[in-house]
């Protein structure tokens, strides 16, 4: 006899985020949140029980980057299209997300942050939707990388308030590049509104970055990529970034965006609890090579027709970017996983309920064979997603 909602998993190796338990059981309630998890035997006397028959259990996965997948995307301005990505991006493990926009005119931000609200509000289907990751319009043209040229513009605090408003005070995260005139002030008055400030799109100096950090940066968008490189007379963004510990740093590892040995390296000299692993995932993601709008996609490389050396986004999942930062840099599971769970989770301001299996925090969980496929994903103790096919 049991209590409908109420459910035991047993017999799992529960990787929590704090601790390893090689036979755990987690306990989890109607609402969808953590009664407990532990090592030793919870009681279960009210409660369904599941056997999980010795597989593994990690967080879900919190990505910070997503601008869509399976044909949809954010600038699409409409709720299907959160809603879709909500779907695909559950599948490969994303547990919740935030919906990246890019530099685009002010009309259609609006659109586009109307219907986030929305849908913000309103809920989605599978990977909970946390808010929005502002990338653009206020960035560098030098470091534009695949944003349309003529949407890019200098700063200006009164159309951050408006898109702050009209988003529904839903923007978690905010792309700039701080050098350019303006930035500073507005990296100031994000910063002041507990909004994660993120440098990318870039050309910032070494010194530059410096100033940055002062008026409240402590992110960098998709490092390596889109920024001032490294030289060793001229640190530039990515360098500066290595260096300074407050900074955490978003990593596309899919192996194309950044190459395995330089993951290795990022991986040893920040430490997985100062980088952020995200997708960069855009529409085309999920689809079969070939034409999608103004993009080229062959072999997982996404690249502007126009200006085929340029790189757009990329098709990245994140159980796939997972099981490439194990491969590349050599580490046991549990020493990246805060990279895609409570890192994130941090930068969106949702760490007091996601980011890792805890007491009182949201059952959002993957359970993994043991060659680290994907069997199911759980968002908030439902289950969203069971894998019945070729591993992922």
């Amino acid at each position: 006899m049991h209590t409908e909602g109420k459910t035991l998993y047993v017999n799992g190796k529960i990787y929590t985020g704090l601790d390893i338990y090689e036979n755990g059981q987690m306990l989890v309630a109607d609402d969808g949140k953590i009664i407990d998890v532990s090592n030793e035997q919870i009681d279960s006397s009210d409660a369904n029980v599941i056997d999980l028959k010795r597989q593994v259990v990690v967080p879900g996965f919190v990505d910070v980057h997503i601008h869509g997948g399976n044909g949809y995307e954010v600038m699409g301005g409409t709720e299907k299209d959160l809603d879709e990505v909500s779907k695909f991006h559950a599948s490969f493990g994303t547990t919740s997300f935030l919906a990246s926009t890019a530099a685009a005119s002010n009309e259609d931000l609006v659109q586009v942050l109307q219907s986030c609200s929305a849908s913000f509000k309103k809920g989605v289907s599978c990977a909970e939707l946390l808010g929005v990751h502002l990338e653009g319009p206020f960035i560098n043209e030098k470091a534009r990388g695949a944003m349309d040229i003529q949407q890019i513009r200098l700063p200006d605090l009164t159309e951050m308030e408006q898109l702050i408003e009209v988003s529904g005070d839903t923007i978690r995260i905010v792309t700039l590049a701080p050098e350019v005139e303006g930035g500073l002030e507005l990296v100031a008055y994000l910063h002041d509104r507990g909004i994660t400030v993120s440098i990318g799109h870039s050309y910032a100096s070494y010194e530059e970055m410096l100033e940055s950090l002062e008026h409240g940066v402590r992110h960098t968008t998709h490092h390596f990529n889109g920024m001032r490189g490294l030289h060793h007379r001229d640190p530039g963004v990515a360098g500066t970034g290595l260096m300074l510990n407050e900074l955490t740093l978003e990593l596309i590892a899919d192996g194309i965006h950044v190459h395995p040995a330089v993951v290795k390296f990022l991986f040893q000299t920040k430490g997985a609890n100062k980088v952020c692993v995200i997708t960069d995932a855009v529409k085309s993601t999920g689809l079969a090579d070939g034409e999608y709008d103004d993009v080229q996609v062959k072999d997982g490389k996404i690249f502007l027709k126009e200006h085929p050396e340029t790189l757009a986004g990329s098709s990245l999942t994140m159980m796939i970017g997972l099981r490439n930062v194990l491969r590349y840099a050599g580490l046991p599971l549990e020493k990246v996983l805060p990279s895609f769970t409570i890192v994130p989770a941090k930068k969106a301001k949702v760490a007091n309920r996601k980011g890792s299996l805890e007491r009182g925090k949201d059952a959002d969980f993957l359970i993994l064979n043991e060659d680290i496929n994907l069997v199911s994903t759980f968002v908030k103790g439902k289950k969203v997603f069971e894998k019945r096919c070729q591993p992922c």
